[in-house]
Formats: C-alpha cells, sequence, structure tokens
C-alpha cells in the first residue's frame, strides 16, 4: 500500500511533519518520499510544482489522487485506512467534537507564531515596525496561553482527552516549534509537559526533524 505513496517534504515543516506523524501511526512506513529543501527554491521545482502547482510542501500522492494541504492528507490517511495501526479519530462524540475544535485551530495558532518568527523574512526592512513586533508577540502571547489552558482543563494527557488522535498528529509539530525557537519551559508547565512526553513517541521520533538534530535551536520566542 505504501509503496503507492510518495511524499515530498521538507526538514523542519510542522505542514510535513504531520503528514509523516500519521504515515507511521498508521504502519505506513516504506513509502516512496524525497527531501527537499526550501532555501535551494526546490519547493519550485518541476518535480514538485507537476504535483502541487502552489509550488508548496508537503506535496503528497497516493496512487492517481494528489493532496497537498497536510491536514487533508491526515484525515485522508485515517479514513483510507481507518482499520490499519492507530485510530486517529475517536468514537466518543465529546473526545471528536474536541479534535475538530483543535485541529481547525492549528491554522490561526501557525499564523500568529509565524507572524512572530518571520517577521522579518516577510516584511521588508523599510516597512518593519516596532509597534507590529510588540502587536505580534502579544498576539502569540496571548495564544500560547489558550492552548497552556486547553491542557489545564484536559485530562488524559492528549490535545482531545484520554487518546491520541489526529488533533495531537497535527497540532504537536505546532508546538515543537514552539520550543525549537525558544519558547519557555517554566513559563507553560502542561504545554512543556506535553511536548516532552510526546517527543517519545514512536511516531514523532521516527520522524523528527532531521536538520533540528544537525543544529541548535533559536530564541526568538523567549520573551513570549
Amino acid at each position: 500500500m505504501a509503496k503507492d505513496m510518495t511524499l515530498l517534504w521538507a526538514s523542519g515543516s510542522h505542514a510535513c511533519w504531520r503528514v509523516m506523524i500519521a504515515l507511521e501511526e498508521k504502519n505506513l512506513q516504506g513509502y516512496n518520499q524525497k527531501q527537499l529543501y526550501f532555501e535551494k527554491g526546490e519547493h519550485k521545482s518541476k518535480e514538485v510544482m507537476e504535483i502541487n502547482p502552489r509550488g508548496q510542501l508537503p506535496s503528497f500522492k497516493c496512487g492517481d489522487k494528489i493532496i497537498n494541504e497536510s491536514c487533508g492528507v491526515c484525515f485522508f490517511l485515517e479514513s483510507k485506512y481507518k482499520s490499519q495501526g492507530t485510530k486517529l479519530i475517536p468514537d466518543c462524540d465529546a473526545e471528536q467534537a474536541l479534535m475538530f475544535q483543535r485541529v481547525f485551530e492549528v491554522n490561526t495558532f501557525g499564523d500568529k507564531m509565524g507572524n512572530v518568527i518571520y517577521y522579518n523574512w516577510k516584511v521588508p526592512e523599510g516597512e518593519r515596525h516596532d509597534s507590529a513586533i510588540k502587536r505580534n508577540k502579544e498576539a502569540l502571547t496571548a495564544e500560547v496561553k489558550l492552548w497552556e489552558g486547553y491542557l489545564q482543563k484536559t485530562s488524559g494527557g492528549f490535545l482531545a482527552g484520554k487518546n491520541f488522535s489526529l488533533a495531537d498528529v497535527i497540532v504537536f509539530p505546532a508546538i515543537a516549534y514552539l520550543y525549537r525557537f525558544g519558547l519557555s519551559e517554566e513559563r507553560y508547565p502542561k504545554l512543556t509537559e506535553y511536548y516532552k512526553n510526546l517527543m517519545n513517541r514512536p511516531s514523532i521520533k521516527a520522524t523528527w526533524p532531521p536538520t533540528w538534530k544537525e543544529t541548535p535551536g533559536q530564541d526568538i520566542l523567549k520573551d513570549i
């Protein structure tokens, strides 16, 4: 089954990482895969554009079916292989509702994080303003506090309750990104506990971004 799949990915992309975690959880190892590099512009290569005309990663094919949106890939894999590997959509209505809620909050989370981490990359030098930087950091701080609060209210150790689910597959890489860029472990104890518990999960260890193993993180988020 996995031999019919092709994944083009980049290390350190939380969108790519969630797809790789989902593939591991569904026991779909052995798929065709190729690591590409944003800094070399390889996400705009002909190889990628043939699958993903947006020139983005991940780019994913299953047989003749193409799905490039990372959350879509995760849901597709769970739907197609629901009886295989880890069940990623809970049966319990309450957990399922919470799972969907957390999954669809991840884009807001990612946007606020990106506005801080990539501000200098996204905004030309002459258009940068201290007030915007301050505003972006305040928005991210409020967002991180929200997720800290979610974990304080949720028992079971996972984002949607007692079962590892698509919420964890999809959101964990974004949380890991926070710590990669210097989020304080002491300031957010529940978030830190969640991060440290899941970083040793086999699917996450097996797909840990190789560039993160080779290079140190940054401290951009130390004040968040």
